[in-house]
């Protein structure tokens, strides 16, 4: 996509956001159904992933893991928006790959030590990019990619999480 395609796909939106700003708010939703054993299956986009135990908490690794899950959305979340503000700036990123690592100890979600974290201690980001682009064209690159990446500015701000529950009562056991 050229910029100026981009600018004119995005334009309308923008002067919409602008002038309804309640426009601009909308509630992503995902869901999932608890499957067999440890595993919950969760409807995407585009299949249903069933999500299970990491083999370092007892999993057989035939499932997808959550925390894996959590960084490909990163990844992909990172890799549009790099794309998207180098359209938009005008850098040309022939090709790249983005690429998320996260520490776990996973003592912390297994109970084994109240003093490891539950959940991850530390993300890298990285980006390889093939590119003509100056360090300084790079910098703002990646400068803005992180400012408006939603899955970075959501894990590095901490977003506040309610939790609900409803009970629902067990359907009747015997058919005769």
């Amino acid at each position: 996509m050229k910029t100026e395609e981009l600018k004119a796909l995005q334009a309308p939106l923008k002067e919409r956001y602008r002038q309804t700003p309640e426009a601009a708010l909308v509630t992503l939703k995902a869901e999932g159904r608890l499957g067999e054993g440890v595993s919950c299956k969760v409807a995407t986009s585009k299949a249903m992933v069933e999500a299970g135990l990491h083999p370092a908490t007892g999993g057989n690794g035939l499932m997808a893991c959550s925390g894996d899950m959590l960084l490909e959305a990163l990844v992909a979340c990172a890799g549009v928006t790099l794309a998207a503000v180098a359209t938009a700036i005008g850098v040309e990123v022939k090709t790249g790959t983005v690429r998320a690592e996260g520490d776990l100890d996973f003592r912390g979600t297994l109970g084994v030590s109240k003093e490891a974290a539950v959940g991850f201690e530390r993300i890298r980001l990285h980006f390889d990019l093939e590119t003509n682009a100056s360090e300084e064209e790079l910098a703002t690159l990646l400068k803005l990619t992180e400012r408006y990446c939603v899955v970075y500015q959501t894990l590095q701000r901490a977003t506040e999480i309610n939790t609900s529950r409803k009970i629902i009562a067990p359907k009747s056991g015997a058919e005769t």
